[in-house]
Parts: structure tokens; C-alpha cells; sequence
């Protein structure tokens, strides 16, 4: 009973067949390949996005970091919410990339951001030679907490953040999960809702090691591509990341593994619902769920070989993927009953 994180699955076959489709040959390197150049195209007809440029790494750390630094200044600050991953798990990746950018953290509940929020962070930051100047917001959706941002609320939230001067970041390391959750439009939850640049993430939904920054603005293509050579990130053959992306992509496969790592969060987020002395911390509307339990609760999982992290206090997440099976979810919350 796998529940740690959605990074501990393996990988479709769809997406190893696609390798070793992508193994044949030789080929141009460093993105000059024609699985490259099919994913490019692939994208933006998903995203509607024409003239949209994608650049492809490794690592989700390294999409955030590398496109938050494309628009912050060292003198710069980047805006997010206190429990963003780009805050809590880089290891300072987003301030190291921009050359010494600030993080401004934005408390709200279930791991959203708020307008007010954020209108009120926004007036008591920059407009001085002695403070730090707000160049970006980051939102991530699916957020920390396993909530979602809807449209209605990224755009106004974009808008806001447009309006001081400030681009919008969106970390998508599960932005699969986010669409299949919402039922939006790739373009609908980006660049129409005012979003300028979007870590499009595949790893924790499938693929070997594939990430995409996705920017909806050409002029930065160049100046990215420097950066992410300089940066260490510019892989070499690049062939077998585009190749495990593309297959993802096609026919909405990556839609279809989302919406069974969600249907499975929901599955058990029912089961924790109707369990005696279980409580939820969040709302469920992805694939994470964050539940408090007795002592006796935990240790009968751990007990039967369940794997999740424990928080303290009773607290605990719980992460479902797409190759989590029914079965598994019944028998952790049986194992929880007792």
C-alpha cells in the first residue's frame, strides 16, 4: 500500500514504448530532434497557443526555478503562497537561479492565495530603494494543500498581479490533475487567465523525468535558452524527454492517468469520511488527501505495509497515482478501521 507520493510510481508502458520508439537512429542533439519538434507543435495546439515557445528539463525544480528567474531580478521578489513548494522544498533553487530574488510569503487557507491577500502583501512591498520589488506571482495548482484554483480565480488573481506590474507563474507539477479536476481548457487555465509562464509537469503523472516550460510570451525564448544551458539543464539528447512528453500528450492520455489518481483520492477520501475518529484537513479535489487519525489508526496501517508520510499530531498525506488500484485504497482504510 504505496501512498508517499504520486514520485514513487512507475512508468505507463505507453510511455516506455514511446522510448524505445525514440531509440533508433541517431539524430541532431539538444532539442534539434523531431520528437522535439512534434511535442512543440503538440502543445501548442493543446494550449491554443500558436506562437507559444516550450522549453524542456528534467526537473520540476529546475521549470520553476529557471522561469521565475526568466522575469525576477536579484533585486526582485517572487510572490507565492507560504506553503508553495518553491518556498518548502527547493532548498533555495528559485533565489539561487535569480541571482538573490526574495520569496514574499501569502498565508490563506487550504494552500490558496487570495485577491485581498494578496492586494494587502503587494501594498507594504517595494516602492523603496530599501525594499526588495515585487516582479512575479507564482501560484501552483494543484496547490500543497490538494486544493485547486479554478479559472475564475487565477484570472483574477493574474490580474491583479498585472495591474503592479507583476508576471504570473503557474507550477503545474500537476496541472493534469488541476484540468481533470476542473474540467478546463489547457488555455483557459493559463495564458487566458493572464498566466505568462507555466512549468507544465509530467514526472509526478507518469513520465521517467520530464518537465516543460511552457512560455506564452516568444520574446523570452532566447534569453531562457541561455539560461538553461548555463544553468546545467540543457539536455543533450533530448529526443528521449520530448519523446516520453508526446506520448503523454496524445489522445489525452495524460487527462485519463489524472483522472484516476483523483478518482482514487476521492475514493478514499470517502472511505476516511465514514471512518470512526478520522478527520480531513483540506478539501479533497485532486490526488492528495491530508486526514488526522488516532495512534491506534497509524499504527495498524504501518502495521499492514502501508507507506505514507506522517506529519506529527496524527496528522498525515496521502498520495494517490495513476496506477493506484481500488483494491489498495480499500485496504488502507480497512487497515485504518481495524
Amino acid at each position: 500500500m504505496f501512498f508517499a507520493s504520486d514520485n514513487g510510481a512507475p512508468v505507463p508502458q505507453p510511455i516506455m514504448d514511446a522510448l524505445l520508439r525514440a531509440n533508433t537512429g541517431q539524430t541532431l542533439s539538444y532539442g534539434a530532434d523531431l520528437p522535439m519538434t512534434r511535442l512543440r507543435d503538440q502543445i501548442r495546439d493543446l494550449f491554443e497557443a500558436p506562437t507559444a515557445e516550450v522549453h524542456l528539463v528534467t526537473t520540476g525544480t529546475a521549470a520553476n526555478s529557471l522561469a521565475l528567474a526568466l522575469y525576477t531580478p536579484p533585486y526582485g521578489a517572487i510572490v507565492c503562497h507560504r506553503h508553495a513548494h518553491i518556498n518548502e522544498d527547493e532548498c533555495g533553487a528559485p533565489e539561487f537561479f535569480s541571482g538573490g530574488a526574495k520569496l514574499l510569503l501569502i498565508d490563506g487557507d487550504h494552500g490558496k492565495i487570495t485577491p485581498a491577500a494578496l492586494e494587502q502583501a503587494l501594498a507594504q512591498s517595494g516602492g523603496s530603494v530599501h525594499s526588495v520589488q515585487p516582479s512575479a506571482l507564482s501560484l501552483t495548482n494543484v496547490t500543497e494543500a490538494g486544493t485547486t484554483y479554478s479559472v475564475a480565480e487565477i484570472t483574477a488573481l493574474a490580474a491583479l498581479a498585472r495591474s503592479k506590474g507583476l508576471v504570473t507563474h503557474l507550477d503545474g507539477a500537476r496541472f493534469a490533475n488541476a484540468l481533470a479536476a476542473t474540467n478546463a481548457s489547457p488555455a483557459d487555465m493559463t495564458w487566458r487567465a493572464g498566466v505568462d509562464v507555466l512549468s507544465l509537469g509530467g514526472t509526478k503523472n507518469g513520465l521517467l523525468g520530464a518537465e516543460a516550460i511552457v512560455l506564452f510570451d516568444p520574446e523570452k525564448s532566447w534569453e531562457l535558452e541561455l539560461r538553461r544551458k548555463r544553468a546545467g539543464h540543457l539536455t543533450s539528447k533530448m529526443r528521449y524527454v520530448a519523446a516520453q512528453m508526446e506520448a503523454w500528450l496524445e489522445n489525452g492520455y495524460w487527462l485519463e492517468l489524472a483522472r484516476h489518481s483523483n478518482a482514487m483520492a476521492a475514493r478514499l477520501a470517502a472511505g476516511l469520511g465514514k471512518t470512526e475518529g478520522a478527520a480531513l484537513l483540506h478539501p479533497v479535489q485532486a490526488n492528495i488527501v491530508f486526514a488526522r487519525l488516532s495512534d491506534a489508526a497509524h499504527a495498524r496501517a504501518k502495521a499492514a505495509g502501508a507507506v505514507y508520510y506522517a506529519m506529527g499530531g496524527g496528522d498525515c498525506r496521502l498520495v494517490t497515482a495513476w496506477c493506484t488500484p481500488p483494491e489498495e485504497v480499500d485496504a488502507l482504510l480497512a487497515a485504518f478501521r481495524g
